[in-house]
């Protein structure tokens, strides 16, 4: 039988991809880049959403 997957909503803004590394540009003594790591603002870095309560699904 097939296994199911879990049904967690994945976030719309980051698309699951929930942290970036950014490059600042500079580089350390041993030649590799500074990097940021910077989180979605959205689902706090989870790449997942809360589901929707029952008033959002009826539209009140």
């Amino acid at each position: 039988m097939p296994q199911r997957a879990l049904n967690t909503p994945i976030c719309r803004d980051c698309d699951g991809f929930s942290t970036a590394a950014i490059t600042t540009g500079t580089r350390n003594t041993d030649g590799t880049r500074n990097t940021l790591t910077i989180a979605c603002p959205i689902c706090k870095g989870t790449g997942h959403t809360a589901p929707a309560t029952g008033l959002a699904h009826a539209g009140r």
